[in-house]
C-alpha cells in the first residue's frame, strides 16, 4: 500500500487541495534517532495553534521550528480544553440524517443508472455510486468509534447495517481500527498503514512485494488486507479466534462475520435473479471504487511524502505524537460528501467528537 503511485502520484493530484486545515507543514531537517545511527526524517511545522487560523494557521507566515525529535511543547488536555462543550454533543438525529441522506443518494443513482442504461452514464454513476459507498464506510466508522450517538446498541446496529452493505465485517474491523488509533504513528504496533522494516519487507514472498509496492495493485488491497491483515502480522477480521480480538469481543465478530456472509449470499442470489452483469454493473464496480477510495484516502492522512513525518517506536512513541503524525487532507467539495474525514489529525487525537463538529472544533482551537 505504500507504493510509488500513492506516495508521488497521489499526493501530486492533490496538491491542489492543501489550502485546507493542515497540522503539519513543509520538511525541512534530518535529524538522528536517538535510539538508533538511522536517520529519522522529520518536519518543521508552523506553531500548531492559531486564535485566527486554527490547527497550522500561522498568518503572518512565520514557522516557529517543531521539533518532531522531541515531545510537543503542550499536552493533549490543552487541546482538549481548547475545543467548545458543544462540539463533544452527539446527535442521533442528525446522525441518522446523514446515513438516509447516504442511502437516498444510493439508492437514487442506482435507479437512474437502470432506468436510461447508458454506457456513458454507467461510467458515472460508478465514480459517484463507489464514492458514497465510501460515504457510507465513514459513516459506519464513525459507528465504530462511538461518536455517531452516545447509544452503544444504536451505534452497533447501524454500524453493523451500514457495513455488511458494502461487505466490510464490522465488529472485526472495529476492533482492529481501535488498535490503529491506539497505536498512530507506531512503526511495529499501528495495525496498519505503517511503513515495513527492512526485516519484514526482505521476508515478503515476491507475490506480496507486487501487490503492495506495484501500481495498481496497492490501491486494491483492503480486501486481502482484511483477510490476511499487514505483512507481519497474523489473523482475520472474519475469525473470531483470531489475535485481533479478545476472548469477550469473539461473540460479535461471529455477528458481523455471519451478516458479511448474509450480504454476500443477497448478492450471489441477486445475480441469479438479475443476472450478474447486472449486479456487477450496479454493485461490483462502485464496490471496487469504495475500496479505491478507502485505500487512498487512508494513506494520504497517514504518510506525508511531502512533509517527511516521522514514525516513532518504544520510548519516543506517544498517543499525543503519534497523533500529530497524521495529516489533515482539504477534498474540496468532496469533504461534505465523506463527512469531512480529511480533517483528520483532530479526529485521531478525539475520535469521539461528531463527524459534523470536526471543521468547527478545529477552526475555534485559540492558541496554547
Amino acid at each position: 500500500m505504500e507504493s510509488w503511485f500513492t506516495s508521488k502520484c497521489g499526493l501530486s493530484l492533490l496538491s491542489s487541495f492543501q489550502k485546507g486545515l493542515q497540522l503539519l507543514t513543509n520538511p525541512t531537517t534530518t535529524i538522528k534517532s536517538s535510539k538508533s545511527s538511522s536517520n529519522v526524517n522529520v518536519g518543521s511545522g508552523k506553531k500548531m495553534f492559531n486564535g485566527n487560523n486554527g490547527i497550522g494557521g500561522g498568518g503572518d507566515g512565520e514557522e516557529d521550528g517543531f521539533d518532531f525529535s522531541a515531545p510537543p511543547p503542550f499536552k493533549i488536555a490543552d487541546i482538549r480544553a481548547a475545543i467548545p462543550k458543544h462540539c463533544w454533543v452527539k446527535d442521533p438525529l442528525k446522525s441518522l440524517s446523514y446515513v438516509l441522506r447516504d442511502l437516498i443518494i444510493v439508492f437514487l443513482l442506482a435507479f437512474i443508472a437502470t432506468y436510461f442504461d447508458n454506457v456513458v452514464l454507467w461510467a458515472l454513476y460508478w465514480a459517484a455510486q463507489g464514492t458514497m459507498f465510501w460515504a457510507i464506510f465513514v459513516l459506519g466508522h464513525d459507528c465504530g468509534h462511538g461518536s455517531f450517538s452516545d447509544s452503544p446498541k444504536l451505534n452497533s446496529f447501524v454500524g453493523l447495517c451500514l457495513h455488511s452493505f458494502i461487505l466490510v465485517p464490522y465488529h472485526g474491523w472495529r476492533i482492529s481500527h481501535r488498535t490503529h488509533h491506539q497505536n498512530h504513528g507506531h512503526v511495529e504496533n499501528d495495525e496498519s498503514w505503517h511503513p515495513l522494516t527492512e526485516k519484514v519487507y526482505k521476508e515478503l514472498p515476491d507475490k506480496s512485494r507486487k501487490m503492495r509496492f506495484s501500481v495498481p495493485f496497492p490501491l486494491f488491497a483492503y480486501p486481502a488486507y482484511l483477510w490476511h491483515r499487514s505483512p507481519g502480522k497474523t489473523g482475520s477480521h472474519f475469525n473470531p479466534n483470531s489475535d485481533l480480538f479478545h476472548p469477550n469481543e469473539r461473540k460479535e465478530v461471529i455477528v458481523s462475520t455471519i451478516c458479511w456472509l448474509l450480504m454476500a449470499a443477497l448478492l450471489v442470489v441477486a445475480s441469479c435473479v438479475f443476472g450478474p452483469i447486472q449486479i456487477l454493473k450496479l454493485y461490483s464496480v462502485p464496490y471496487w471504487i469504495f475500496v479505491m477510495w478507502l485505500d487512498f484516502v487512508t494513506y494520504l492522512h497517514h504518510h506525508g511524502y511531502d512533509r517527511k513525518l516521522p514514525w516513532y517506536r518504544g520510548k519516543e512513541w506517544s498517543y499525543l505524537r503519534g497523533g500529530l503524525t497524521t495529516v489533515d487532507r482539504d477534498y474540496g467539495w468532496i469533504n461534505n460528501i465523506h463527512h469531512d474525514i480529511g480533517t483528520h489529525v483532530i479526529h485521531h487525537l478525539f475520535p469521539q467528537i461528531p463527524h459534523y463538529h470536526l471543521v468547527e472544533a478545529v477552526s475555534l482551537l485559540v492558541s496554547i
